[in-house]
């Protein structure tokens, strides 16, 4: 009996044995079969990725290179429109959506900046016409000196318009408006599965303008002074094949290599160039950092902004090919539009140093705070709108300011926050520069007269960095917080 048991237990095992073989190698011939037919997906099968890596990322991009050759931004010195170009301007969206469902969009173009103004009218279109909300938008700009001129971004170092130059301006604004609001609409409905992931890379070429003579004796300076960051910010959005189809990325240096009368994104349009050459079918979006006090050194040749685009391309593509920081699929953003406060305007005594003095656009805005101050005409003693706001992007914090940032903006975030942030300027709002404490009490073109180019009365008063500061240390408390309550 217990020998006729033995034998059915065995036969049964036998059986068992004999299905499970059968059905992994069915399994095994499904594989294969599929990886056949569907080569990604089974690589994909593979992976097992977690479902807390999942995103949904689109992408979308135009070209807003003006239809006319209009004046040009960035530089008092230049006395004619623009008469060709060296490569094409864009208008980049980037539509993110994590595994909650929130949705955030991330704008980048090759113009000088938006005013208040123009900001503001894009921004609500796209709240109005594709749901979003107000924090979740960033509208950055290069702070490219080879775009257009863009409403009142810089006003008083242009010579007065006539009026078929001012309509020009204003068709191309228009044209600029309606190309982002498209390529957001884009965006957002190419939403498909994607990963995110950020790193960090390095680029030399960026050069503190305030400690550092403008001319080539600093390639022979044994050392150079004053403050830069030389860090590269990158973050990569790629497809569930692991194929890049998005790079974002940072540099804090400005876009003046070049100041001849021809379009072009100056280094960071090179640099994007190069990157969509390297990967075929990647969208690179460039921002720019809190470099409002560094200029690429030595400039003015296209070859040099050409070598500087590749340097930087260089950077980006290290960080790509190394392993990177994988971020989990979670969003939380904050926007807020703070008061800061301005000066009075200087003496009557001063203005009239500025006009036997000064530059022709010094002149200009000196001859309008002396007719205002004739007329009696009240000064706003602040300007209520500077936006400050924050995304956390799963483990990545990306910090945005507006205005012309100085790099010690920088240094004072990472020793508060961490050495991981993401830093991008010259975004929502480009109204002036926003110096440091250092560099307020110092003066010169970054703390004083800068202020002048955009049509302020006044300067800045002491307060403004630890006001700053102490709102972004608020913002991104709170948004690391809600991420890991997720």
């Amino acid at each position: 009996m217990k020998n006729t048991v033995r034998i059915y237990s065995n036969n049964l095992l036998h059986l068992y044995l004999m299905k499970r073989l059968f059905f992994i190698r069915l399994l095994l011939c499904q594989f294969f079969l599929l990886s056949l037919v569907h080569p990604v997906l089974a690589q994909e099968l593979q992976k097992t990725p977690e479902v807390n890596e999942w995103w949904k990322a689109g992408v979308a991009r135009a070209v807003i290179t003006p239809q006319e050759y209009i004046w040009m931004a960035g530089y008092a010195a230049r006395d004619k429109p623009a008469e060709g170009k060296l490569h094409d301007l864009w208008a980049k969206a980037l539509a993110l959506e994590d595994a909650h469902g929130n949705r955030v969009l991330l704008i980048t173009t090759d113009v000088i900046g938006f005013g208040r103004d123009l900001s503001v009218s894009i921004c609500d279109r796209l709240v109005r016409e594709y749901h979003m909300e107000r924090r979740n938008i960033i509208l950055s700009s290069s702070h490219t000196h080879s775009g257009p001129v863009i409403n009142s971004n810089l006003e008083k170092i242009y010579p007065p318009f006539n009026d078929n130059q001012r309509k020009q301006i204003e068709n191309n604004q228009s044209f600029i408006e309606d190309q982002i609001i498209t390529v957001a609409g884009r965006a957002i409905s190419s939403l498909a599965p994607a990963r995110i992931s950020s790193g960090v890379g390095i680029a030399r070429f960026a050069v503190n303008r305030r400690e550092n003579p403008w001319d080539d004796e600093s390639l022979y300076s044994p050392e150079l002074n004053g403050p830069s960051d030389h860090v590269v910010q990158v973050l990569k959005v790629a497809d569930p094949s692991d194929k890049p189809i998005a790079v974002v990325f940072g540099y804090s240096c400005h876009a003046t290599t070049l100041d001849i009368n021809k379009w072009s994104g100056d280094y960071p349009g090179f640099t994007q160039i190069e990157l969509e050459k390297t990967y075929p079918g990647l969208t690179s979006m460039f921002f720019a950092g809190f470099g409002a006090d560094q200029n690429p050194l030595p400039r003015r040749e296209v070859s040099l902004a050409k070598q500087y685009g590749r340097e930087l391309a260089i950077a980006v593509e290290r960080v790509m090919e190394e392993p990177m920081k994988t971020l989990s699929s979670a969003i939380q953003t904050n926007y807020k539009e703070m008061e800061l406060a301005l000066s009075q305007p200087p003496t009557i005594e001063k203005l009239e140093s500025v006009l036997e003095e000064g530059a022709d656009w010094q002149k200009r805005w000196a001859e309008t705070i002396k007719e205002k101050l004739a007329s009696g005409e009240a000064f706003p003693d602040s300007y209520p709108y500077y936006p400050v706001q924050s995304w956390q992007l799963g483990e990545q914090t990306l910090v945005v300011l507006g205005g012309e940032v100085v790099v010690d903006y920088a240094f004072a975030l990472r020793d508060t926050l961490g050495n991981d942030l993401m830093l991008m300027g010259y975004a929502n709002d480009v109204m002036t520069y926003i110096p440091s404490e250092r560099i307020l009490k110092e003066g010169a073109y970054e703390g004083e007269t800068s202020m002048w180019v955009y049509g302020h009365h006044g300067t800045w008063v002491p307060g403004i960095e630890e006001k700053i500061v102490h709102e972004v240390i608020r913002q991104v408390t709170q948004v690391r917080d809600k991420v890991l309550k997720h």
